[in-house]
């Protein structure tokens, strides 16, 4: 018996594409329907007009398509509904590989990534480990005696001071580390019920370390500008006795034996853990297992996320300083929509050990605080290697105020502060139904009143250009990389699908809060038919990203921008420093904001809410770029501006 050449065998075709190594769960069914297809279309369907080859078009991925791919996968079944969400996702994914295979990689360039086939190991000593004795900005600061009467100070006086200033007073002994952790405390029970900012409390911690933070100061043993401070993390940083809860359902209770890392450290250096912040649930947005955190500024609107409740609580005067996390835009987003100064390392300058695991090659931690020089405080604590987070940088953070910013060259986005492009509205389909009419006017509107809004920020971008010059830098042009940076983002959701695997496969997804289209439960599904070839083509175009970056800041040391999409899914997969200042508040003249804060955008605050800027610099070059950022927060004082919250 003949076999019919027109007739295909599903399951000898499947095995056909695990013998020949295609083992992506999704492309043997998609291939079996284009071989179909292609067979039944003859032999033109593959061919141009000469007769040569040329890729076949793709069909659009149809919900019996993902349900042959998922039997494969081993995951599901899915629900009609999680299907029809899923679908959209799986055709931008797969546009998103014809972008990076349209780059036509050269075959010398590796994934950006490299495989260290070691174990943890132990690092080099520090100095803040020596109890009584630490090092900061060069200075030994152990064996501080306060000789005579001192004058002091209410504490409930200085809920918005700095970091500097608080230290100051703190190592004069004008003001107590109990007296401030007392004062604090007594603000975030306060304003939580507003904000809605604190997961957990860590009073009894809290007021056992302020105690004997005076005790040491008291003696003379001084450790450093964050002794006696009190701040808060990010709940996605382990704290042995409470619980740590990712911000997420189904993981309230969850609790580690052991402090993570940047914690140690902050201990080491005297500061004082008051509490544990919100997050939004693994790390997405505001919104977590208890509701929505929200902007001091104007409450009825999210505070961003993800570092949504550091963000909130420092903008509230509610605590010193906080940590928070950022895989793309978790600390430039929430500071931009609530005002304060944020610093985002290298990727690699923090060890990641104890926190939360999202994406390997993209989380970062790093300070939120009021001021940049808050930020570089903290980051000289809590930067350096741990022998345990094996994506470390053994590179140190040169953190100089006193560094003659003049002498930086500076350059900024152009393309970023020019003019917008005139908007292209929806225009009517033809035999538009009534229906279809007022969803294409819905949308009209609302990208004309996003329009509004850009063009409203963009005079205060352009006033910072201006104030630039008006201190004397000469500001030189540049563009991003002409690369697909879109494109790569997939690669952070198949991380993160990796890390929440058992989510995934066991159901527990659907206890996370938010469950829509653009939400973690579906961007993890979808990020199961992410092929493996893809993933590290992806990654092959990351390092031309790194290598464009490396030779822009060979041109200028500091790049001023928009604290905006392009160049934040940019440098988050380059692993770049950013620094985040506020630069002003909107005016009374501000476009309303939308009734609905979807939290998609950062510049919907409306009058009274504030604007931001951001520095950016070369790789391990935070200290620089920290630097010329404390340079124009001096000029412009809008650190020194705050919500009013009653």
């Amino acid at each position: 018996m003949t076999h019919n050449p027109m007739t295909l065998d599903r399951r000898a075709f499947l095995n056909a594409c695990t013998r020949a190594g295609i083992a992506s769960p999704l492309l043997p069914g998609i291939l079996l329907t284009l071989a179909a297809q292609a067979q039944e279309a003859g032999p033109d369907a593959t061919s141009g007009a000469s007769g040569e080859a040329k890729p076949p078009a793709l069909p659009k991925i149809s919900a019996e398509m993902l349900d042959r791919a998922a039997e494969l996968a081993g995951v599901g079944p899915f629900t009609a509904e999680q299907k029809k969400m899923m679908l959209e996702g799986l055709n931008d994914q797969r546009d998103a590989y014809a972008q990076i295979r349209a780059l036509k990689i050269a075959n010398d360039v590796p994934p950006a990534y490299v495989f260290h086939p070691q174990g943890a190991h132990e690092p080099e000593p520090r100095p803040c480990e020596s109890p009584g004795v630490v090092t900061y900005m060069g200075q030994d600061c152990c064996g501080v005696v306060v000789q005579g009467p001192v004058t002091p100070v209410r504490p409930e006086t200085l809920a918005f001071s700095t970091v500097g200033e608080i230290a100051d007073l703190i190592r004069m002994r004008r003001v107590t580390s109990l007296e401030l952790t007392r004062m604090y405390i007594a603000r975030l029970k306060r304003y939580d019920a507003k904000l809605h900012f604190v997961i957990t409390l860590t009073e009894e911690r809290a007021i056992a370390q302020a105690k004997k933070a005076d005790e040491e100061i008291a003696a003379g043993h001084y450790r450093g500008p964050l002794h006696g401070i009190p701040w808060g993390a990010k709940d996605l940083l382990a704290v042995k006795g409470y619980p740590t809860t990712w911000g997420a359902g189904g993981f309230e209770h969850q609790s580690f034996d052991e402090d993570a890392t940047v914690v140690q450290r902050l201990d080491a250096a005297g500061a004082v853990l008051i509490a544990k912040f919100t997050l939004g649930a693994l790390a997405m947005g505001d919104k977590w297992f208890g509701g929505r955190t929200r902007n001091p500024w104007n409450p009825a609107q999210g505070s961003s996320g993800s570092s949504a409740g550091s963000a909130s609580a420092v903008a509230a005067g509610c605590v010193g300083f906080a940590i928070g996390s950022e895989t793309l835009g978790s600390i430039s987003s929430p500071s931009t929509r609530c005002g304060c100064s944020g610093l985002r390392p290298s990727f690699g300058l923090v060890p990641r050990t104890g926190a939360m695991a999202l994406s390997w090659t993209m989380d970062k931690l790093g300070p939120i605080c009021r001021s940049v020089e808050d930020c570089a405080l903290v980051l000289d604590v809590i930067h350096g290697p741990d022998g345990k987070d094996l994506s470390e940088a053994a590179a140190n953070f040169d953190w100089n105020p006193g560094l003659d910013w003049k002498q930086l060259r500076v350059g900024y986005l152009k393309t970023e502060f020019d003019p917008l492009e005139p908007l292209k509205l929806k225009e009517a389909a033809p035999n538009e139904s009534a229906e279809d009419k007022k969803k294409r006017e819905e949308a009209n509107a609302e990208m004309q009143a996003g329009r509004a809004r850009r063009e409203y920020d963009r005079r205060y971008e352009q006033a910072a250009l201006e104030k630039l010059r008006a201190m004397g830098v000469n500001l030189i042009p540049v563009e991003l990389p002409k690369l697909p940076w879109d494109a790569m983002v997939p690669l952070l959701t198949a991380e993160a699908a990796a890390a929440f695997d058992d989510l995934t496969l066991n159901g527990r997804d659907r206890l996370l809060t938010e469950q829509g289209p653009e939400d973690w439960p579906n961007d993890f599904r979808v990020a199961r038919f992410y092929p493996a070839v893809e993933y590290i083509q992806a990654n092959r175009a990351r390092t031309l990203a790194v290598r464009g970056f490396a030779a822009l800041f060979e041109k200028v040391d500091v790049i001023v921008t928009p604290s905006t999409d392009a160049q934040l899914i940019a440098t988050n997969l380059t692993g770049n420093p950013a620094v985040i200042v506020p630069n002003g508040l909107r005016g009374d003249d501000a476009p309303a904001p939308p009734k609905v804060d979807d939290g998609d955008h950062d510049d919907i605050g409306g009058p009274g809410t504030p604007v931001s800027l951001t520095f950016l610099g070369g790789l391990y070059q935070d200290g620089k770029v920290a630097a010329f950022a404390r340079a124009y927060q001096q000029a412009t004082g809008f650190e020194k501006l705050h919500p009013k919250l009653d």
